[in-house]
């Protein structure tokens, strides 16, 4: 069996494939510091699921948690997708290639039609289906 090595941007993508955790990011963006139940708030799930969700974005590097007291405050943090980004960005042109080929094609001229004859005159009669059917062969 083939085993990886887990790097900082696997931990990245596989941190971002779930939308509860994109979800919770979201939220943290609109926020400085949000405490863990103001963050699960919205969300249909117990608060040990949440932290488990936000456990892999801790171990992602996408967030920070501070605790003060007995509230625990998260916050987002964004050099983990910067990296991720800048990975993407690799193929970009690739794609972007790829996408305006693509696009020329389809704005292509199509083929013109073929003209539609509209004189009856010249076409031949319908043919006249055959008679009964001959003989039958007796098996012996």
């Amino acid at each position: 069996m083939v085993k990886f090595e887990d790097t900082a941007l696997d931990r990245t993508f596989a941190a971002l494939a779930d939308p509860t955790r994109r979800a919770l990011l979201v939220r943290l963006s609109a926020g400085e510091h949000l405490s863990v139940s103001d963050l699960a708030e919205p969300f249909a799930m117990s608060l040990p699921a949440v932290m488990k969700h936000l456990d892999v974005l801790a171990d992602a590097g996408l967030i920070t948690r501070n605790k003060t007291g007995r509230t625990v405050a998260c916050r987002l943090s964004a050099a983990p997708m910067e990296q991720a980004m800048a990975w993407l960005q690799r193929y970009q042109q690739f794609w972007s290639e790829a996408l305006d080929q693509l696009a020329a094609y389809v704005e292509e001229p199509a083929c013109p039609p073929a003209p539609v004859s509209r004189s009856s005159d010249t076409s031949p009669p319908p043919r006249k289906k055959s008679s009964a059917r001959g003989p039958i062969r007796s098996k012996s």
